[in-house]
């Protein structure tokens, strides 16, 4: 049934292990015998999906449900309201603006116009504090490397400015040009599998050439640091940030209003987070967790930056503080509850005023906006709330309904509850299960589970349209909070940080025994998804218990955890993970990478793994070698399918047309791997 990968012997020797990495060869994403490979693989996997009898009614469903008006929250600049929207089936979402909130709509920024097929997505923008110029940058194929473009606000004409090679970095304006972050030019390889170093700041001036941007910060003898810039809103202050990882920075401060000044450390270690809201005046308001798991907000005078100086604006308390903002005198603090949204206003002195009313537990996103706005927007959403668009004013305390969505569901019929489950170290998880209204508890019901564990990310209350199609058949939809997250603050991150990995991954496995046990589901109807750190979340999980699941749904995952930090920006995980190199962590994660872990005889849970060819996040070579050990290894009735996206990254701006293609096909596997028949076989 599968294509033939061929097995070149290739042994690495790791602290005294040998450890055969036949199929390396895949990891030469340009080579011409791995492009063959993925069409043989792809024929295979949509011959398959094409079988499938309701496939084709799925997607027109999807279709159907993904066709209505999608607005994003308005934003002030220079007069003009912008927002995001897309029509229903749009590939990208389309930028317009207008004249207060009861204006006509002009056209500003239509990215569908970048590419005939949908596939190149807009990234940033930033107008400058005159509003007269917006830089743009844009990522073709769904790749992280962007590329920058500046239009004329008035005209909306582009002018002649075009930048490369810029990654993980916003746009930050000062006078009439912008900082921004970028590597050299790979000069050969592969741009979408070669390692990141050297990373760099720069100042661009408009109507200048990219080759005379001025360097402004670099770090020659770290070539594996993240260096990022953002200009204060007043544009007094550069702020500077570096980090290692994924997390944890250093801080360092830049005066634009002198002449040459110096770029002046106010913390140059790397074992905490500074984000810095805002400045008043000389004072930057910065959000930590020194010295607070869960985050505070602390003033920094810069007449006096020394640690002993910090003030305490807003103490640590029980819940996340996730980000703040300054509107209009006052802070608006972001905090999650046992991963739902709580919103609390306090004043610049950091005095507590009040509470955010919400309507339901769920995530509130946005109340950003100028120093001087009265008025800012939020996002509304959870598992049975599709997106609402709320305007809140500041002074009253008030919320008023701008703008919610006509989503063609009636979502009266669909609850959601939140569990709290025992791991098997006694840890308690929370978990959102949400289904249809009267779900008898019979233990047939298709469940599908989906975690993330890292990264300090946290999983919290979204609406899914595309996921409709699970729960209007009958399905269970499940989140469970798992360690390795951000949900409970730092401590609870470091809980599913190397060493401690395992904790991700037995919180897991305890939710999915926990959905059989309360007899919502069995093992032949459990489906279990996640993507990227929650890609190698499934690949572990089915691993360690192929018997507790049926499905298996690995999204463009870290699979091969002795070779991660050698692509792109894999480096910068290794304190997430740990490192190969290192002799003790490399005992730990040969205990659990996927690729290492699949055993000659096994039966494994179906398994669909979805990757696509531009994702230079987690390359798909990490894919491609955990489906070929797969395929060689796992015996059993289930099929091992691997699906690749062309033309696609590691999810982020990905096309209407894609999404829609994929959910189809991923919901039709699951389905139809379980038996199960959805819309009765009409």
């Amino acid at each position: 049934m599968y294509p033939k990968t061929e097995k070149i012997p290739h042994t690495d020797t790791y602290h005294g292990t040998q450890v055969p990495d036949p199929y390396r060869w895949l990891e030469a994403d340009t080579a011409e015998n791995v492009a063959a490979w993925v069409k043989q693989q792809n024929d295979v996997t949509f011959d398959y999906l094409a079988k499938i009898p309701f496939r084709e009614q799925i997607k027109q469903r999807l279709t159907q449900l993904w066709n209505y008006p999608k607005y994003g929250a308005p934003f002030q600049e220079g007069g003009y309201y912008y927002f995001y929207k897309n029509d229903g089936l749009q590939n990208q979402s389309v930028l317009y603006r207008q004249k207060g909130l009861n204006g006509t709509p002009e056209l500003f920024l239509d990215p569908n116009k970048l590419s005939e097929d949908g596939t190149t997505s807009l990234g940033s923008l930033d107008f400058s504090k005159d509003a007269k110029y917006a830089v743009y940058t844009t990522s073709t194929g769904g790749s992280d490397w962007r590329d920058a473009y500046v239009l004329d606000v008035a005209t909306g004409k582009k002018l002649s400015d075009e930048l490369h090679w810029i990654k993980f970095s916003g746009t930050s304006w000062h006078k009439d040009g912008f900082f921004y972050s970028r590597y050299a030019e790979p000069t050969q390889g592969s741009k979408l599998a070669n390692k990141n170093e050297y990373h760099k700041v720069y100042y661009h001036k408009i109507g200048t050439p990219q080759s005379q941007d001025k360097l402004i910060w670099e770090a020659k003898e770290h070539p594996l640091r993240l260096l990022f810039a953002a200009t204060t809103e007043d544009e007094k202050y550069l702020i500077l940030t570096a980090s290692e990882g994924t997390s944890n920075n250093s801080l360092y401060v830049k005066d634009l209003t002198k002449a040459n000044s110096p770029i002046v450390p106010l913390v140059e270690s790397f074992d905490k987070e500074y984000g810095v809201v805002e400045n008043i005046g000389d004072k930057l308001i910065v959000l930590t967790n020194h010295s607070a798991p869960k985050y505070k907000l602390i003033e920094i005078d810069l007449k006096k930056p020394q640690q002993a100086n910090w003030k305490t604006l807003v103490p640590e308390t029980e819940n996340v503080l996730n980000y703040a903002s300054l509107v209009n005198n006052r802070l608006l603090l972001n905090y999650m509850k046992d991963a739902a949204t709580l919103v609390r206003v306090h004043d610049t002195k950091g005095k507590w005023l009040h509470d955010v009313a919400l309507p339901t537990i769920g995530t509130a996103s946005g109340f950003s906006g100028k120093k001087e706005d009265k008025t800012v927007f939020y996002t509304f959403t959870s598992f049975t709330y599709p997106s609402a668009i709320y305007q809140y004013d500041v002074a009253t305390n008030k919320s008023t309904l701008f703008r919610k969505s006509e989503v063609d569901v009636d979502m009266e019929a669909y609850e959601t509850k939140q569990v709290f489950y025992t791991s098997k170290d006694g840890t308690k998880v929370p978990m959102f299960i949400t289904h249809k209204k009267g779900l008898v508890l019979d233990g047939t019901n298709p469940t599908y589970l989906y975690a993330y564990g890292g990264f300090n990310a946290s999983m919290t209350p979204s609406f899914s349209i595309g996921r409709m199609v699970w729960l209007e058949n009958g399905g269970v939809f499940a989140v469970a909070n798992i360690r390795g997250g951000g949900e409970y603050g730092e401590a609870w991150h470091k809980a599913g940080m190397t060493p401690n990995k395992q904790n991700v991954f037995d919180d897991f496995i305890s939710a999915a025994e926990y959905l059989i046990n309360q007899k919502y589901t069995s093992s032949q109807k459990l489906a279990i998804a996640g993507g990227s750190n929650g890609g190698l979340l499934i690949g572990a999980v089915a691993n360690q218990r192929p018997d507790l699941f049926k499905v298996a749904l690995p999204a463009v995952g870290v699979m091969d955890m002795l070779r991660f930090h050698k692509f792109t920006i894999g480096w910068a995980w290794v304190p997430e993970y740990g490192s190969s190199d290192d002799a003790a962590q490399f005992q730990n994660l040969l205990k659990f990478s996927p690729i290492h872990n699949i055993k000659e005889g096994v039966s494994y849970p179906a398994t669909l793994v979805t990757t696509a060819d531009h994702d230079d996040r987690v390359v798909p070579a990490h894919s491609f070698k955990y489906i070929a050990t797969l395929q060689e290894k796992g015996v059993g009735p289930n099929p091992y399918l691997i699906r690749v996206d062309v033309k696609a990254g590691h999810g982020a701006g990905k096309s209407t047309t894609a999404q829609i293609a994929e959910a189809t096909d991923v919901w039709a596997f699951t389905f139809y791997n379980m038996g199960v028949t959805p819309y009765g076989g009409q």
